[in-house]
């Protein structure tokens, strides 16, 4: 029962500052997804490293580029130059190589491209919350990457628990379902579909709801991959950020990904 109220406090609490973040936007937002990037990359590369090692808080010069390339991508963002945001990574990239050779032979190439996936995968991914956030339509366009990852993971338990019968990834995460998958698709749809009426009572409604059904189905990549990361690195959670949740990655591995199609879906039926 403790540990039901812990979850449910820090569920009010996570949704009272993310809700206020992307309703008001701006410095706000930029802010506080840069602080989820950079923890959540704290997160990855900590998980990259041998058991013996995570609990060393020091990160190695790989890593601290890591947390740099992060931040610079998100002031190319704020200063709306997303064209600078490639030109960064491609630095980045030239940043590790140098590295890399220079301090050969402590660091592996694994280690040098676990860092640029990070960078990427939670990073970059995680910045196109903000990306849609600020554009012209964005206070609307926003909740959808919400509507297609948090009510897609909500609507497949449920209708798993109903009447999941044919495993999805039997290896990888038994409790889910094709029935699950499948049910997750059509309540983040349908929930998209309602929520475009009331925004855009015209034909509108129906791209919310095809932009919501498509998020859905990649959300659940996201999920899954961030599960496989963990059986690859043999860890439960990633972090305790957020009690009764796990780190950022767990709580965030489907959104990360949905993110980026929700921007990109926007942009094509805009």
């Amino acid at each position: 029962m403790a540990g039901f109220r812990i979850r449910a406090i820090s569920a009010v609490v996570l949704v009272a500052v993310l809700g206020s973040a992307l309703y008001f936007g701006g410095y706000y937002l930029w802010g506080l997804m840069l602080f989820a990037s950079e923890i959540g990359f704290f997160e990855f590369a900590r998980a990259m490293r041998e058991p013996g090692e995570r609990e060393n808080m020091r990160p190695d010069v790989l890593e601290a580029l890591g947390y740099s390339g992060i931040a610079v991508t998100y002031v190319t963002l704020l200063i709306g130059r997303v064209i600078y945001a490639y030109y960064a990574l491609v630095i980045l990239l030239i940043a590790f190589m140098i590295v890399y050779v220079m301090q050969f032979p402590r660091f592996n190439t694994s280690k040098m491209m676990q860092m640029l996936f990070g960078v990427i995968y939670v990073g970059v991914m995680l910045s196109f919350v903000f990306l849609t956030r600020m554009e012209s339509q964005g206070l609307k366009l926003v909740w959808l990457i919400f509507i297609a990852s948090w009510v897609c993971d909500t609507t497949a338990y449920l209708t798993g628990m109903a009447i999941g019968r044919h495993k999805l990834t039997p290896e990888l995460s038994p409790k889910k379902s094709i029935e699950g998958a499948i049910g997750g698709v059509i309540g983040s749809g349908l929930v998209g579909f309602l929520y475009g009426l009331m925004m855009s009572p015209d034909a509108g409604a129906l791209i919310y709801a095809l932009i919501s059904a498509m998020g859905a189905v990649i959300s659940q990549f996201g999920d899954l991959t961030a599960s496989a990361i963990k059986r690859n690195h043999d860890i439960k959670d990633y972090g305790t950020l957020i009690p009764g949740h796990g780190g950022i990655l767990d709580r965030f591995d489907s959104v990360i990904i949905t993110a980026p199609i929700v921007y990109i879906l926007s942009q094509i039926f805009a």
